[in-house]
């Protein structure tokens, strides 16, 4: 079987073939933290955190980045408006991102870059485009030349002859007398009196929303990668001003794939703070299951609107209710057999849907069919029956463990989330590589080879090689690369 997914630039689905087999490389765009995470943030970061898990249970090793915005418009405003110091509103919302994120069961990025800590990145990007004439100075900003990048338009379909200046949501706050052209967009921002300010080649200010994203994917996946996702709305003009920023400087496709998930709309109308249905992550999880929600995300395909309402989300919450009841029996029932077999007949049409557009709306009514009967003999012990068969209910509790994980619908440590294409248990990130090469250090330190050789061992299990050697400063490192990549050589671990 192989894996097809919906491209958005070129409209139709296609096979996916990463640019190195067996490694991928994803990108999504994350929050501008000025305020609570809401539920189009939720959707979002179910669908990619599923789809990253999906790969992962395919046998990929991916990279998953997903950056902060940590200075913007709307930081400053909000920042004013509480009379706080912007810094203070970028850590607040942070902090509480991360909260609901872990609520949802949406496992940690491996990089989770902020604008303010690559502003050299960004500059070196800015002054790279000056050079090769896509970008003009006037007065204190930067703008990009779009009629000078002959692809614009094409991840979103517009013609910039048709396009209005302000099409973007975040409206620039420039003159627009100071543009060659109404339609380009800034790249850095002159100092404003009273407003966070960055020094730079092009004097005092903060870069534009654009550039960071280019910066940032260049600087932590290269200038080609495999999948860049987000939402909807990030289509136009973000995404598309990322490719004119991104191609025009290193003549290379910036995403191989690009992906976007659905609107949410409340009562079939668009939320926003000024209808007055806007709903935070935080807000709901007060009286419903975080997993309840997740599991109303993966209903719908990701591509399609979802109407969210209160009698969907109840739906949604007893659907929840028989998946964890299954669950809770079967570790209740068998988890003391130590077994590991699961029903290939299920795990291979898990594949088939998954590996359609990643559908897990049918991915979850196989979810179901191995729930239900679960619950049923767990309902006959109740009343004083017998398990009949436990063999056969064994395997579709395990089945059933195993692709919820893959859903998130559990945590993953908790599960067996080997794939079809590998042995291994979930594959490790770069946080926990790096925690496991520090706890070989301290074992090598007290003597403890055998603990170092079972964690080397491990590791090596993952595809993941160490390498001993002695740093410029004379003291023993360890430095690692997947056996996919032998050049990428991660940093050193004392």
């Amino acid at each position: 079987m192989a894996l097809v997914l919906y491209n958005t630039l070129s409209r139709h689905k296609e096979l996916f073939e990463p640019h190195t087999p067996g490694l991928v490389k994803m990108y999504v765009c994350g929050v501008t933290v000025y305020d609570l995470s809401h539920l189009g943030h939720g959707r979002a970061y179910i669908v990619w955190d599923t789809v990253r898990r999906y790969l992962v249970w395919r046998g990929y090793y991916v990279t998953y980045v997903q950056n902060f915005t940590d200075i913007d418009d709307k930081i400053i405003r909000r920042a004013q408006e509480e009379n706080r110091d912007w810094r203070e509103v970028v850590e607040t919302n942070i902090k509480a991102y991360r909260e609901d994120m872990e609520a949802l069961n949406i496992l940690k990025p491996d990089v989770t870059p902020r604008a303010t800590e690559y502003l050299p990145d960004i500059s070196a990007f800015i002054q790279g485009l000056v050079d090769k004439e896509y970008a003009y100075r006037a007065k204190g900003d930067v703008y990009y030349r779009i009629r000078k990048f002959p692809g614009y338009g094409k991840l979103s379909g517009k013609n910039p002859d048709q396009l209005r200046s302000g099409a973007s949501t975040r409206v620039e706050e420039q003159q627009t007398a100071q543009k060659e052209d109404p339609l380009d967009f800034a790249l850095w921002k002159d100092a404003k009196p009273g407003e966070p300010s960055f020094e730079s080649p092009f004097g005092s200010g903060r870069p534009g929303w654009h550039i960071e994203c280019s910066a940032m994917v260049q600087k932590c996946l290269g200038d080609s990668i495999d999948i860049h996702a987000g939402g909807e709305d990030l289509q136009f003009p973000h995404h598309e001003n990322e490719i004119a920023q991104s191609e025009a400087m290193t003549g290379k496709p910036l995403a191989k794939y690009w992906m976007h998930n659905g609107f949410i709309r409340i009562n079939s109308e668009k939320m926003s703070k000024s209808l007055g249905n806007f709903t935070t992550i935080r807000e709901l999880i007060k009286h419903y299951d975080p997993m309840a929600f997740r599991l109303f995300i993966l209903q719908t395909h990701y591509r399609a609107p979802i109407d969210f309402t209160d009698t969907a989300l109840e739906a949604a919450a007893k659907g929840w209710e028989t998946i964890r009841d299954a669950l809770l029996f079967g570790e209740q029932e068998f988890s003391a057999v130590s077994s590991d077999s699961s029903l290939s007949s299920y795990r291979e049409r898990f594949q088939e849907v998954m590996d359609d557009d990643f559908n897990t709306s049918e991915a979850l009514a196989l979810l179901f069919e191995l729930a239900k009967p679960l619950v049923k003999v767990r309902n006959v012990k109740v009343h004083g029956g017998t398990v009949e068969n436990p063999g056969a209910l064994m395997q579709e509790w395990q089945t059933l463990k195993e692709l919820a994980g893959v859903l998130g619908l559990i945590k993953v440590t908790n599960i067996n989330i080997s794939g079809p294409s590998t042995s291994s248990s979930f594959l490790k990130f770069d946080d926990d590589i790096k925690e496991q090469i520090v706890l070989r250090g301290k074992a090598k330190a007290e003597k403890n080879f055998a603990e170092a050789d079972r964690i080397r061992n491990e590791l090596k299990a993952q595809g993941i090689v160490l390498i001993d050697k002695k740093g410029a400063d004379g003291k023993l490192e360890t430095i690692w690369h997947r056996e996919e990549d032998p050049t990428a050589l991660s940093a050193g671990v004392h």
